[in-house]
């Protein structure tokens, strides 16, 4: 096999501050996703997150994307987190009786964008022990929830609680052929450190956040226009293990969060040109 193919875009594409920076001045929000397309060739849909989105929202994706763009979702927190307030209920997560219909709902939503649609996330928040006595109650729900998902579908599993990524999850994650999201958040280990230990490779392709400290950027800054927080160390690491990973799969999916250095265009754009450099 080949090297793979670097797909890198930003977690999500409808921050006004990039009026300016990114979009050209007077963009309006109606355009700012046909602009973006003619810069990256995939986005991750932070909206969905939220709610499941109708045909109307999805169509209008499709409408402002060309041929080879790929959109890549979140699975609704409906299903993922299913907590009325900041905490999750471990009572409901991933259970058919309260999440199939929505995952039903989400999935046929998804099946609209056609070869548009990249690998769609689920993205778990940190589960405290009121949420999940342990990791092996929760595996067991996992494995049971991928194995009903259809197939036509890529899947990437995030996990927040940094003990539970090890052979176990890795395991459930191989034989249903779903990718763990390489996550580089404040509170969890960098992927790189991870991949000295872990085979982190559990299907065809690499999908990976950047999602960085919040409060860090927060103190620093109320828009998203310029990078505040220097991260070059951490996305020299970061394109240290794409380099290596790249050998292995076709593809590998990167995205990048304006919390993680003030502005998600300039961070994913330092990202690929340290890739680059390495691949020269």
């Amino acid at each position: 096999m080949g090297r793979g193919c670097l797909h890198a875009g930003t977690s999500s594409w409808s921050e006004k501050s990039w009026v300016g920076p990114f979009y050209p001045k007077g963009t309006q929000p109606g355009d700012f996703l046909r602009h973006y397309a003619t810069v990256y060739d995939c986005v991750e849909a932070d909206v969905t997150y939220y709610r499941v989105p109708d045909s109307r929202l999805v169509d209008g994706w499709v409408e402002k994307t060309p041929d080879n763009f790929r959109l890549c979702a979140k699975f609704p927190k409906t299903i993922v987190h299913c907590g009325r307030a900041a905490a999750p209920d471990g009572d409901r997560v991933l259970v058919p009786e309260h999440t199939a219909v929505d995952t039903g709902r989400f999935l046929e939503a998804m099946a609209r964008l056609g070869e548009r649609c990249g690998p769609l996330v689920l993205q778990f928040p940190y589960f405290n022990k009121r949420a999940f006595a342990s990791k092996d109650p929760f595996l067991d729900r996992l494995d049971a929830f991928l194995d009903a998902l259809p197939s036509e579908f890529r899947y990437a599993v995030e996990i927040r609680n940094k003990n539970w990524v090890g052979e176990d999850l890795l395991q459930v994650l191989r034989e249903h052929s779903v990718a763990l999201c390489l996550v580089d958040l404040v509170y969890m280990p960098h992927p790189a450190r991870l991949a000295d230990e872990l085979n982190l490779v559990t299907t065809n392709f690499i999908y990976g956040r950047l999602i960085g400290d919040r409060k860090a950027v927060d103190a620093k800054t109320d828009t998203f226009d310029e990078i505040v927080l220097d991260q070059s160390d951490r996305l020299k690491r970061w394109a240290r293990l794409l380099d290596k990973m790249l050998e292995q799969v076709p593809d590998a999916w990167i995205f990048a969060n304006n919390h993680y250095a003030g502005h998600g265009p300039s961070t994913i754009d330092e990202l690929v040109e340290n890739v680059e450099m390495l691949d020269a």
